[in-house]
């Protein structure tokens, strides 16, 4: 059950391959992946080249020209996606100024395409620092990387403890001191918005959604994800599946 699991999480990663698309549309989860300081997520999403992308635009009729300006354009949308999230502006638009200088300097389609993983695994590495920049001990930063990595699993607070070399009761108190949250509701918020960005860009069902993520049943994944949201997980795809589309 578990290796179907990790699968379908892993088929949800690489579903962006089979949208017809171009994946440089700012309404994607392409971008709230790097937003969310999501590495591991970005790297799966990055290991197709933006050559052989489908719905690729045509920009320009000279190859390595239209390459660059999709690669500016990407850029450009990370940048404000990241400053959405949190990320300074200022930082936000100096790397992008910085891997526009690098792209200019490109000779072929196929650096282009080496250096877009680069640039977008950086800003996720920013924003993954980021959200943990309130964080002043490493157990607990320990924890929510461990967290983001395996929302696909049932995580506990035992498990993390054991992860982290401490105990329960003391895990417990400290991040709830760091993050301002108990750890289960902490899980629970982080498991919600892949459940929601789910339910807008793929058509798993709420049942499919609720094994992917490690709920005991679909029923407790209803309840929390209305708990978290204000509504059931249908009328939320009914609300905004894909409307940004």
């Amino acid at each position: 059950m578990f290796i179907n699991r990790e699968l379908s999480y892993k088929e949800f990663v690489q579903r962006e391959n089979e949208i017809l698309r171009a994946p440089y549309s700012p309404e994607l989860e392409f971008y709230s992946v790097i937003k969310s300081g999501n590495v591991e997520k970005t790297k799966e999403l990055c290991k197709q080249s933006i050559l052989t992308k489908q719905g690729l635009g045509t920009l320009s009729e000279n190859p390595l020209r239209n390459v660059k300006y999709h690669f500016v354009i990407t850029t450009a949308l990370i940048a404000r996606y990241c400053i959405e999230g949190g990320l300074e502006v200022s930082a936000a638009y100096n790397l992008s100024d910085f891997y526009i200088q690098k792209v200019d300097k490109c000779k072929t389609a196929e650096e282009v395409a080496e250096l877009h993983p680069f640039m977008c695994i950086d800003y996720a590495k920013r924003m993954r620092q980021l959200r943990k920049k309130k964080i002043t001990s490493k157990p607990i930063a320990m924890c929510i990387d461990y967290i983001y990595d395996h929302l696909h699993t049932r995580i506990t607070v035992d498990i993390l403890a054991d992860y982290v070399k401490l105990t329960p009761s003391y895990l417990s108190r400290l991040f709830k001191k760091e993050t301002g949250l108990n750890i289960s509701i902490y899980i629970q918020q982080k498991k919600i918005e892949t459940a929601k960005n789910m339910l807008i860009y793929s058509d798993y069902t709420p049942a499919q959604i609720s094994s992917t993520l490690a709920f005991p049943s679909q029923s407790y994944f209803t309840e929390i994800f209305r708990k978290h949201s204000g509504m059931t997980p249908i009328k939320y795809r009914e609300q905004f599946f894909r409307t940004m589309e």
